[in-house]
């Protein structure tokens, strides 16, 4: 290589060294930024994360202490002052607030508490089910059938997280209207399902056994 060679090369290396080094002070301030945003957000969602258990605990420990009540009316008020952040949370402890209140004899307030809880569009499915079932079990004796019929109707779809409980409901009011036909196919529908818990199977089988079926003879048919 010529001495001409070289030297064009080491200014060629040198430009471009000077332009790296402008490059880096004009535009290097962009990469701290990134590297800035990068910690930042680590630190934030390790903060935010602090913040949701230390919530969770303080509302599992005031649910702790609110239970521990051996009244029902002071169980209920204490409830009522615990609020959260969190939906699901505010839901779980509603949910006990209305059982206190129904324990208390106070079925019409917990009911408005758990139709509130029902039709809280942001809650998942689950706790809406969960509340429309209770409220409408809860007012078994005020209800008009028609209507725990309609809303048991809605929980009792397929694949509903509580469709076998609420057909088992269904089942009663069919019972209750002096279709015993129509409660026995209902029944045998839920026995020979194959999502059924155990107790929900024994009580079923209970229930077609004391009105004349036999729970294995109807499967089998069925």
């Amino acid at each position: 290589m010529s001495d001409t060679d070289s030297f064009i090369n080491e200014v060629t290396e040198e430009v471009r060294r000077d332009r790296l080094f402008l490059m880096l002070k004009r535009y290097g301030w962009i990469g701290a930024v990134v590297v800035v945003l990068i910690v930042g957000g680590a630190a934030w969602r390790e903060y935010s994360q602090a913040q949701a258990r230390s919530e969770a605990q303080a509302v599992g420990d005031a649910m702790t202490t609110a239970l521990a009540a051996d009244d029902s009316s002071t169980r209920a008020e204490e409830l009522a002052a615990i609020t959260s952040d969190s939906l699901g949370a505010q839901a779980v402890v509603d949910m006990a607030e209305a059982a206190a209140l129904a324990d208390a004899g106070d079925v019409a307030g917990a009911a408005t508490i758990l139709d509130g809880i029902a039709t809280t569009a942001d809650l998942p499915q689950v706790y809406r089910d969960i509340a429309a079932f209770k409220s409408v079990t809860l007012q078994a004796d005020t209800l008009p059938a028609e209507e725990r019929r309609l809303r048991l109707d809605t929980l009792a779809a397929a694949g509903g997280s509580l469709q076998y409980l609420a057909a088992e409901q269904l089942a009663l009011l069919d019972i209750e209207a002096g279709d015993t036909d129509a409660a026995l196919a209902r029944l045998n529908e839920i026995a020979a399902s194959a999502g059924v818990s155990r107790d929900l199977q024994e009580r079923v089988s209970q229930v077609i056994v004391a009105l004349g079926g036999s729970p294995e003879a109807d499967a089998q048919e069925g």
